[in-house]
């Protein structure tokens, strides 16, 4: 057996850091999605008003607030399917030496990250796509 995604003590970091960064980046959606839903009802226009430059959302945070939103919400939409297959793999392969709640954790990341991925690029919040990445 190979011993590469074995889970010993010196990858129990790596798992816990695949998992942080696979929360992060569905908190990160979550957040644009709040922002842009709160920005929408705030200033009573709808999602093509959103575009038209009004309603910027580099208006609404600071400087490294966006940025650092910024570079989570496109982590996930890049690295967020690698991420999901590495976490699958890793709960699969370690079924016995991974706890019951880790491995949870890894696969409940990994089904949201799927799941944000289909619905960011769905056509509804297609708008709030390119209102953030503007």
């Amino acid at each position: 057996m190979s011993s590469v995604a074995q889970a010993t003590p010196s990858t129990r970091p790596a798992i816990r850091a695949l998992a942080a960064a696979q929360l992060a980046t569905i908190g990160a959606f979550l957040v644009v999605l709040l922002l842009y839903l709160g920005r929408m009802a705030a200033a009573d226009v709808g999602p093509t008003e959103m575009l038209t430059g009004a309603y910027d959302p580099k208006d609404m945070l600071s400087y490294w607030a966006y940025g650092v939103l910024g570079v989570l919400y496109l982590t996930g939409a890049v690295l967020g399917p690698p991420l999901a297959l590495v976490a699958v793999a890793l709960a699969a392969r370690e079924r016995e030496t991974l706890s019951r709640a880790t491995r949870v954790l890894l696969l409940t990341g990994a089904v949201g990250t799927l799941l944000l991925l289909v619905v960011r690029f769905a056509p509804p919040l297609l708008d709030m796509h390119r209102w953030w990445m503007d």
